[in-house]
């Protein structure tokens, strides 16, 4: 693991297109701005997790039913999760 040093305001970029900033430092919290393309998922770890285990759920469902007429894909389901917690964290 890379370990980096950063004041308030300071940033460091992954990649050409991933900017990380520090916005603020309160006491044991640091608040950090993510910019990235909008073909780059950004989510916080748990968030993240909560993901991959609901996607390996349906998977398994999915194997376990077959594919149920009428309902939208899991490539489908995975867009409206990021769109729905993309929203949250702009209203956030």
């Amino acid at each position: 693991m890379l370990v980096l040093s950063r004041h308030c305001e300071e940033a460091i970029m992954i990649g050409d297109d991933v900017e990380i900033v520090v916005v603020d430092i309160r006491g044991d919290k640091v608040r950090l701005g993510v910019n990235a393309p909008a073909r780059v998922a950004v989510h916080r770890k748990e968030i993240y997790e909560s993901i991959r285990q609901e996607n390996a759920q349906a998977a398994s469902l999915r194997g376990a039913l077959g594919a149920i007429p009428g309902t939208p894909s899991l490539a489908h389901q995975r867009a409206a999760a990021i769109q729905n917690i993309a929203a949250a964290r702009i209203s956030a």
